[in-house]
């Protein structure tokens, strides 16, 4: 199982508690960070836009809105099927269900599927990834897709929860970094090493700190537009996460990234994960943000 069972929703009291756990997995595996926070935002999600679609144990639920035009939503005497190729379908052999965005005639909607290959099939050779290629996120064809409407038109990006999943997803970037940064820990010696090892505690320390301020925030006014404290978030921990990414290679050189196949496929994984963000077009858009409504600094 990933290891979210009975994982404080967001907004509800323990939202540190909900970043911290996340963190912790990836910290061990951002592979299966990355399949536990679809899953797990997919039941915030669900809980949010009051889905009462059955659920059981052994279900594990995606999130796939990666360019929602991709997929065409058609109703049928009120009943929905969808069709289309939709690319970045983390966990398409492993997940049971998924949340899918796709563009209906009244707008870009989220439907509730299951992934059965009897109208959803995983494309062979669309996930040829290096770093986080056990996260299987291929593209998925789907065909005629029996689908549950899960909220209204524009239901899913207009909510604040949204934004706390955004979050969510930086609490693993700053678990793999933590992660990256135990061999750095565990082989540092001499002056030069010791100093990127200073300056890697520095980056996490002001990561984790963002994390937890955010998460308090979120608890104490879980129902504002939470847009610029989570792009602001992402940015600050991406940047700290590159940062250990750089200063652990340049203080241990080539030898675990040759010798030590866990770090290796860590220090691969995350910098896939990474590319989540956007980069300067967050950075920009974090600018506009701060134009509108000018932070507290």
């Amino acid at each position: 199982m990933l290891d979210v069972a009975d994982l404080p929703l967001p907004g509800s009291g323990r939202t540190r508690e909900r970043f911290d756990r996340l963190a912790a997995i990836a910290r061990r595996d951002p592979v299966r960070a990355r399949l536990a926070e679809g899953h797990a935002d997919a039941v915030a999600i669900r809980e949010e836009l009051g889905d009462p679609g059955p659920e059981r144990p052994d279900q594990v639920w995606g999130v796939w809105a990666a360019k929602p035009a991709s997929l065409t939503a058609r109703s049928d005497g009120g009943t929905w099927t969808l069709t289309g190729d939709r690319p970045w379908c983390s966990g398409a052999g492993s997940c049971t269900h998924a949340l899918v965005t796709a563009a209906a005639p009244d707008g870009v909607r989220l439907f509730a599927v299951e992934n059965s290959t009897a109208w959803a099939t995983p494309l062979d050779g669309t996930w040829p990834a290096v770093g986080m290629a056990g996260s299987d996120s291929r593209t998925i064809r789907f065909t005629d897709a029996p689908a549950r409407p899960v909220g209204g038109p524009g239901a899913y990006v207009n909510r604040p929860g949204f934004w706390h999943g955004g979050v969510g997803v930086a609490a693993c970037w700053y678990g793999g970094a933590a992660g990256v940064a135990d061999t750095l820990l565990a082989h540092a010696r001499g002056p030069h090493a010791l100093a990127h090892l200073g300056a890697v505690d520095v980056a996490l320390g002001s990561a984790r700190a963002v994390l937890h301020a955010a998460a308090a925030r979120i608890d104490a006014e879980p129902q504002a537009d939470a847009q610029q404290l989570a792009v602001r978030v992402r940015c600050t921990v991406e940047a700290a996460a590159a940062q250990v990414i750089d200063r652990v290679g340049r203080a241990l050189g080539a030898g675990p990234l040759g010798h030590d196949g866990a770090h290796a496929r860590r220090v691969s994984d995350l910098t896939v994960y990474l590319r989540q963000s956007h980069a300067e077009a967050d950075l920009a858009h974090l600018g506009e943000l701060l134009k509108e409504d000018p932070p507290a600094w």
